[in-house]
């Protein structure tokens, strides 16, 4: 036997960090810990590799009738029981632990377990029998297992699941907008981190009560104000800010669905509202009817590729660019306003025009040059113009938008002139229009000639009485 696992603080440090591993997960609920102490619970992402390599190495010398070096053996050893630990702290940071954490946490207990009672049958000389055999085959099973429950801990339930062909979730006929399409969105896009088993912020967007109740940051939703609403608001930062959501790494909404939660909470949050209650020209009736025709990804598998590096290059603080999912080569951008406005970002983006299916240039001082600009976006089917200075004039170069589904021009001089070009963008179905020179007979008329175009003329103060009226959530005034 060797000096190292002859060494009584070896064995003391083992036999005692088994012992208060086995403290821990049997008096888990009645535990506190000092913040200190949790802190370091954050290093358990860090360390865990560390100990399944060295374990598997040692495995794998085992097994294959090679003597395991004794130093492999210790270390393994120890930063096993040192990584179970820490995902034990770390583990206290979530109130309410679901099963995929409880089993991750028992599991990782159990291969720092079995971990040191092979140290022990090493220790007494009977490394080459059948029992280490059988350990260490129970060793690899377990890490495995382990392994598994904590990608699903981090990723999601599915993370680790064989791919298959996804069918997506179908809207039925007349859908619960919460029940049927926001839920929908959000178990897609949210979920993954604001679960039972990961509850990042202290935040848990598994049911309409726990969004209501909120996280650590405080309120999450406030029914019938979007902008006050932490759910909207973190949507709109730029990407790199820190507290925009979805992170960095993970897939973004969809501009279409961005706008579908935000009629949703203008609407009150409502948890009993269904489609065939919205008058049809409420916008979130054609956002809606977007989201069933669906297969948007077959419609854009003919555009340009655009390479990761060019987006990269002409992205900037104030102008951000995302790809509509994940290997898509259609563009969502939104511009922000900078200190010092320039055209030139915006003009840059001439190389990428045809891979630009949704644009965002609200509040900025465009002008004719970037509106040029747009009218090159022969494929956009989504532009924001509101709050900006654009006129008539520059209304009549977005004639060539055959694709152009949703345009948002309120708050802007645009008058009845602008008229004949909307009537010209056959697949116009959403349009923003209220703080305009239009006058009602003339969007009348406009709609007479496009019964599927949903003119929205502000939140009306009628439709949003009535609807939360008759629901179980309340209005924040």
């Amino acid at each position: 036997m060797t000096r190292i696992l002859k060494n009584r603080w070896v064995d003391y440090a083992i036999l005692g960090l088994s012992v208060f591993l086995i403290f821990c997960l049997i008096f888990d609920s009645y535990i506190e810990l000092p913040n200190l102490v949790a802190w370091l619970g954050r290093w358990h992402p860090l360390i865990l590799h560390f100990p399944i390599v060295l374990l598997l190495i040692a495995v794998f010398l085992g097994l294959t009738g090679k003597k395991v070096p004794d130093e492999l053996l210790v270390v393994a050893v120890l930063s096993a029981l040192v990584t179970a630990v820490s995902g034990f702290f770390l583990g206290k940071e979530t109130l309410v632990k679901g099963d995929l954490l409880f089993w991750h946490q028992w599991l990782g207990g159990g291969v720092a377990l079995v971990a040191s009672l092979w140290y022990v049958l090493a220790n007494r000389g009977l490394s080459g029998t059948m029992y280490t055999k059988v350990l260490q085959v129970v060793m690899v099973g377990l890490v495995a297992v382990t392994g598994h429950y904590g990608g699903m801990v981090t990723h999601g339930e599915e993370f680790l699941a064989l791919p298959t062909n996804k069918k997506e979730k179908e809207i039925p006929e007349n859908p619960v907008i919460y029940a049927d399409v926001v839920t929908t969105i959000l178990e897609d896009k949210c979920v993954s981190c604001h679960n039972p088993n990961k509850k990042k912020g202290e935040l848990l967007m598994t049911n309409l009560e726990e969004l209501l109740k909120g996280g650590e940051s405080g309120q999450t939703l406030i029914p019938g104000d979007p902008i006050k609403s932490q759910l909207i608001s973190r949507l709109h930062l730029p990407a790199e800010d820190e507290e925009h959501m979805p992170p960095e790494g993970k897939a973004p909404l969809t501009q279409s669905e961005i706008e579908i939660l935000e009629r949703w909470v203008a609407l009150g949050a409502s948890d009993t509202l269904r489609f065939d209650q919205l008058p049809e020209s409420e916008p979130l009736v054609a956002l809606i009817k977007g989201l069933k025709e669906g297969d948007a990804e077959s419609k854009w598998a003919s555009l340009p590729v655009v390479a990761d590096s060019t987006i990269k290059n002409l992205s900037n603080d104030y102008l951000t660019i995302e790809r509509m999912a994940a290997n898509s080569n259609a563009l969502s951008i939104d511009v922000f306003s900078p200190p010092e406005y320039t055209a030139a970002p915006i003009i840059a983006m001439e190389r990428i025009a045809a891979n630009i299916v949704e644009l965002d240039l609200s509040g900025l001082p465009i002008g004719s040059a970037e509106m040029d600009f747009v009218a090159r976006c022969q494929n956009l089917e989504w532009l924001e113009v509101d709050k900006t200075p654009v006129t008539d004039a520059e209304v009549e170069k977005l004639t060539a938008l055959k694709n152009l589904r949703l345009l948002k021009i309120y708050e802007t001089p645009v008058t009845d002139k602008s008229i004949s070009v909307f009537k010209q963008l056959g697949s116009l179905k959403s349009l923003y229009v209220w703080k305009t020179e239009l006058s009602n007979e003339a969007l009348e008329s406009l709609k007479s000639e496009n019964s599927g175009l949903a003119i929205n003329y502000g939140i009306n103060p009628e439709i949003e009485t009535f609807f939360v009226a008759s629901d179980s959530v309340a209005i924040a005034k």
